[in-house]
């Protein structure tokens, strides 16, 4: 058994497919809202990442797409990356991406394996949407100079879209789960010391 915060070859493929698969989402192009922040499919890699993945290599996924934008590969929505997407008005939910990973595996893994619907749902609607937006919306004001009231209001447009996300993610992982159970190998419960067999 390998200690906690410890990674093997497995751990880096893992994070490796999972930032591969919210770069490929993000082929599916933006779908604009004038004066908002563009709908994207990427949200739905990162609540898979952290639902199968857990918390720790889910937000490990993330980062390594962050870093693909912060050195200017075109790997977000639309084709955009660079420094200046982290000046931008989504700027936010880049980083809300991170916490929201997190958030997701920590709350779907917290009863361990296997995996309850109702948990990751919860992981996935708390850390894929909630956390998300507890990023991006004061940020979004920031940047836009909306009051934070109208820029979390505006945000209500996204709801329906990341629910069917949150919905579809869960769907996915649980059949993932039942499918190739090895997926999740290596996942540790939250407050676990030693990783799952």
């Amino acid at each position: 058994m390998a200690q906690a915060g410890t990674f093997d070859g497995r751990d880096i493929a893992r994070i490796a497919v999972f930032a591969a698969i919210i770069v490929a989402l993000g082929l599916v192009g933006p779908i604009p809202v004038p004066g908002l922040v563009p709908i994207t499919a990427q949200t739905l890699g990162v609540m898979l990442a952290g639902a199968v993945l857990g918390w720790r290599n889910g937000a490990l996924a993330v980062l390594v797409v962050i870093v693909l934008v912060a050195v200017g590969l075109p790997v977000l929505s639309g084709g955009r990356g660079g420094i200046g997407v982290f000046v931008g008005p989504s700027a936010g939910y880049l980083f809300g991406w991170l916490a929201g990973a997190a958030l997701t595996g920590l709350i779907a893994h917290s009863g361990g394996r296997p995996l309850r619907w109702w948990r990751v749902a919860l992981g996935c609607v708390v850390g894929g949407i909630l956390a998300i937006y507890a990023f991006g919306i004061p940020v979004q004001s920031l940047v836009t100079g909306l009051p934070i009231g109208d820029a979390a209001i505006a945000s209500l447009a996204f709801l329906p879209g990341d629910a069917i996300k949150a919905a579809l993610a869960t769907v996915l992982t649980l059949a993932l789960q039942r499918a190739y159970p090895p997926a999740f190998s290596g996942v540790r419960a939250a407050g676990s010391s030693v990783r799952a067999r």
